[in-house]
């Protein structure tokens, strides 16, 4: 076969506000799957991961953790690194955004968008969402439509880029490139979003700065998702003044696959291309967005707690076991389920008692019969070594469509096909109507068979669960998997006279208390340090109405209760500033506020609209419990309570305040 070319193909870079989870080796393990099978068929292949490390949400993050922002980054970065490299995943460059190779280039990258009159500047007021780093077009306190967090009020210069110039443009290159989206389900919601009308895109931020500065205006940073979406390239070496760089960005450019969750499509699939189509550079080919990987019917996060660790499935079961059941258990593009149970069972079903214990028999036998050396047999005419080629070119066929869990079952159809075809033929039965001589012939004949099917499985799946099949490559005498030559498999590549490697087990079978031994782990990881435990909010005075009721307003009531030190430590009080009061629709009594904490931003709902007016709050700072646990009332969402002074027979709240300046998210001890 001929060389077939390069492939350039890319994670998306993972945001480090928090460690990596299964969910987050699912799509890296994709993406080196696709890898290690490109590069087994001769294509020379380019793998890019990394982290993407800016923005307001780590800056915020790094501050209530009490380090710099490029510490707190350093840390979460390396975490992502180091399971890659335990997982021996396979990728070619790691890139980090906050490098000086990124930074400079994507400098480069907004002035040549700026010189090529695509970005101009102007003002920004409307919503915004920390969380996902997403403009929202929608009033204030409204939630994200990605998240549903409630989004911030954002009012501030910035830089836009002329996303409105290619509407036209985007869908008329949707349409001559069907494959340019995939699935149909995410390409049909992309070209939804741009027909409904595309409005320009603030591409800068003033109020905050950990970010890459804009060129020539550095009291701006560059909007972190242009900054991110640039990493595709600027790994490659664009911007770079090394000719080295150069000429690899020149060999692999443009991306042949981009492989995101379906939540990041609007990015990658609109933002992206029209950046590209701005700076004159080519578009990739193909963008491929897949699914949640859901746990107990809901989406992996930090928020809902149900955070599965890749570490503890490679501390019990290895890391092919978690590649193997990604790969099988999920249909690539859609949600898919995970629990322990599943993953225990398909292990044991597929893995033990399916590959391995096919591995096993097969060379146990040709130990037993033949002193470990691959027997000469008569040529094939017939039966498996005919059927193989089909098995081969199916597995292919689903592999390169992305279609791994169809692609997994055929192959492990074929496996079923060479046990059962021992079981038929029981090699290991004396036969009294054939002589000795025939007897052994017949053994050999059969052990052919079965090893040199065994060897074409291990070709085959060798991209999926690497770490086994480099054993059972070993173990049938071939050597290293990585040095061998996997372009062109078909039958008649085991050669009789080949000496067998040390036999091992493969995949042991799963104890029974092995799903236990993972939730154990799991419960230990996930349950709250004793800082973040939930704290106890002061109780509102009595006969406070629906709203103080509801936990956001703190005045003072008469108690003979006597409380501890301990007691009164878990309540959480820090200074906040407020940046905007308005008026709840239908409640006379609720104020809806944004306040700010200086590591972070949040709505709360405060009872105190009959003695303040809005806007003579603004820019007030006040007292709040930042550690009470979320309230909604009128469909709102509240994220703390408002320290006030009940006076009067009515109750009437006095808001708690400084007569110092007091710095904002300063704690109150």
């Amino acid at each position: 076969m001929s060389n077939p070319g390069k492939y350039y193909l890319t994670t998306p870079i993972y945001y480090v506000n928090a460690r990596p989870h299964i969910g987050h080796a699912y799509t890296t393990i994709v993406a080196d799957v696709i890898a290690r099978r490109k590069r087994a068929l001769g294509f020379d292949t380019w793998f890019l991961t990394g982290t993407d490390e800016h923005g307001q949400k780590i800056e915020r993050s790094a501050r209530q953790a009490g380090i710099a922002p490029q510490e707190f980054t350093d840390r979460v970065a390396a975490e992502f690194k180091g399971l890659w490299d335990r997982m021996g995943l396979s990728y070619d460059d790691f890139i980090r955004t906050t490098e000086p190779r990124h930074k400079r280039a994507v400098q480069k990258f907004f002035a040549l968008l700026k010189d090529s009159g695509y970005i101009y500047k102007g003002t920004y007021t409307g919503q915004y969402c920390v969380f996902d780093e997403l403009y929202v077009d929608a009033p204030p306190g409204s939630p994200c439509p990605d998240c549903g967090r409630t989004t911030e009020t954002v009012s501030e210069e910035n830089y836009f880029f002329k996303l409105s110039a290619f509407e036209r443009k985007l869908l008329e290159f949707y349409d001559a490139n069907p494959d340019f989206v995939r699935p149909e389900t995410r390409r049909n919601e992309v070209i939804s979003f741009v027909r409904s009308g595309l409005k320009d895109l603030s591409v800068s931020r003033t109020s905050f700065k950990w970010g890459i500065p804009v060129p020539g205006d550095e009291k701006h940073v560059i909007y972190v998702w242009l900054d991110a979406l640039a990493n595709y390239i600027t790994a490659l070496g664009w911007g770079s003044e090394d000719p080295k760089e150069q000429e690899r960005f020149k060999k692999f450019w443009p991306a042949d696959l981009h492989i995101i969750g379906k939540e990041i499509s609007r990015f990658h699939c609109v933002y992206w291309p029209a950046f590209l189509m701005a700076a004159g550079l080519p578009l990739p080919k193909s963008i491929v967005a897949h699914g949640w990987l859901l746990f107990e019917e809901s989406k992996m996060s930090k928020s809902r707690g149900n955070i599965v660790r890749a570490e503890t499935i490679l501390e019990v079961l290895g890391a092919d076991a978690l590649r193997y059941f990604l790969l099988r258990e999920i249909v690539f593009g859609q949600d898919g389920g995970f629990s322990f149970d599943a993953l225990v069972q398909r292990y044991n079903s597929d893995l033990a008692n399916g590959y391995g214990n096919l591995a096993s028999r097969t060379l146990a036998m040709v130990q037993r019969y033949f002193e470990g050396t691959i027997p000469d047999a008569a040529p094939c005419e017939a039966g498996l070594c005919k059927e193989t080629a089909a098995y081969i070119a199916n597995f292919g066929k689903e592999c390169d469509s992305l279609n791994f869990s169809r692609a997994l079952e055929t192959l492990w159809s074929f496996i079923g096909a060479v046990d059962g075809f021992l079981t038929s033929r029981a090699p290991w039965k004396a036969r009294t109507d054939i002589s000795d001589r025939e007897q052994q012939q017949y053994r050999a004949d059969v052990l052919y068979t079965a090893a040199e099917a065994l060897r074409i499985i291990t070709a085959l799946v060798y991209p999926i669960i690497p770490d086994a099949a480099a054993k059972v490559w070993a173990q049938l005498g071939l050597g290293d998997i990585k040095q061998a030559d996997l372009k062109n498999i078909e039958w008649g590549g085991l050669k009789p006279g080949t000496r067998l490697g040390e036999l091992s087990p493969v995949f042991p079978r799963a104890e029974k208390d092995a799903i236990t031994h993972m939730q154990e782990i799991e419960q230990k990881n996930n349950a709250p340090k004793p800082e973040e435990q939930p704290s106890v909010a002061p109780a509102p005075a009595e006969s406070k109405g629906a709203e103080a009721a509801a936990g956001q307003v703190a005045t003072h009531a008469q108690t003979n209760e006597k409380i501890s030190i301990d007691d009164f430590m878990k309540v959480e009080l820090r200074v906040a500033q407020i940046k905007v009061a308005e008026r709840v629709p239908k409640a006379d009594k609720l104020l809806r506020l944004e306040v700010d904490l200086g590591y972070e931003q949040r709505q709360i709902l405060a009872g105190i609209a009959e003695a303040y007016e809005p806007e003579s709050l603004i820019g007030r700072k006040v007292v709040i419990v930042a550690n009470l646990a979320p309230r909604k009332l009128r469909g709102l969402e509240s994220n703390g309570m408002i320290v006030a002074a009940s006076l009067g027979e009515k109750g009437r709240p006095v808001l708690a305040g400084f007569l110092e300046d007091v710095e904002v998210g300063a704690r109150l001890k």
